[in-house]
Order: C-alpha cells, then sequence, then structure tokens
C-alpha cells in the first residue's frame, strides 16, 4: 500500500511538474512561429508596394513619353501651317504683283 501511496505520489507531482513546468519551449516555439508569420506579411507587404511603385513609375515614363510625342506632333503641325501661311502669302503677293 505504502508503494502504491508512493507510485501514485510520484505520478501526481510529475504531472504537475508537466503542468505547471517548462511552457516556456512550446510559448517561444508559437511566438517564433508568430514572428515569422509577420516577418513573411511584411515581406509580402514590401513586394507589394515594391511592385506598385514599379507600375507607378512606368505609367509615369509612359505618360511622359506620351506628352512628348503630343509635343512632336504639335510643333510639326505648326511648322507646317507656318510653311503653308508662308506659302499662301506669297502667292497673294504674286497675285497683287501681277495687278
Amino acid at each position: 500500500m505504502k508503494k502504491l501511496i508512493a507510485l501514485s505520489t510520484l505520478l501526481a507531482l510529475g504531472a504537475l511538474g508537466m503542468a505547471c513546468g517548462d511552457a516556456a519551449a512550446p510559448n517561444n516555439a508559437a511566438a517564433n512561429a508568430n514572428q515569422a508569420i509577420a516577418n513573411a506579411m511584411n515581406e509580402a507587404k514590401k513586394a507589394a508596394d515594391d511592385a506598385a511603385n514599379a507600375a507607378k513609375d512606368a505609367a509615369n515614363q509612359i505618360s511622359n513619353a506620351t506628352n512628348q510625342a503630343v509635343n512632336a506632333t504639335k510643333e510639326a503641325a505648326n511648322t507646317a501651317s507656318n510653311a503653308a501661311n508662308a506659302d499662301k502669302k506669297d502667292d497673294d503677293k504674286k497675285e497683287d504683283d501681277k495687278k
């Protein structure tokens, strides 16, 4: 009977030791897992931000190139218009000279 009581006490103390003992390892593992998840989320956010910035930069470059093309077209149209006006004035002057 003494052996049974001693064995039961030993088992109870062992269970109590497991319940109250080294709980840091599971908590550290959970904390480490949570930190790893947080780090992965931060890296994913950074990658998404980098992609958004790259897309914004590309859109700005396209916009700038478009504006340059529009300006070049306007300049060419103005040059052609000025040349046509000069030719017209020349023709008008020739007509006036004939009179």
